[in-house]
């Protein structure tokens, strides 16, 4: 699945979350909304048979760790991996 024949509302949900993670990155709670944005996608993406892009979302769930209170540690590997969904 690529990124034009995805259903528009997982489109939409992804540029969202690029989005968020742009205001994220020192934002706890915008982290911890990104981080359930992109775990809902993840099961979308695999009940949708999406399942090359469901292994990069959930590349990044891996590195994704909200931590309350501090900068976010992997902003920069995260917002790499974002700009390669599309």
């Amino acid at each position: 699945m690529t990124f034009s024949n995805m259903p528009d509302d997982i489109k939409s949900d992804l540029k969202k979350a690029v989005t968020l993670h742009q205001r994220a990155v020192s934002d706890y709670a915008k982290c911890l909304e990104f981080n359930r944005i992109m775990a809902d996608l993840l099961d979308r993406l695999e009940t949708c048979d999406g399942h090359k892009l469901a292994g990069k979302v959930m590349g990044i769930l891996i590195d994704c760790n909200p931590k309350e209170g501090s900068h976010c540690d992997q902003a920069s590997q995260i917002e790499n991996r974002m700009k390669k969904l599309f």
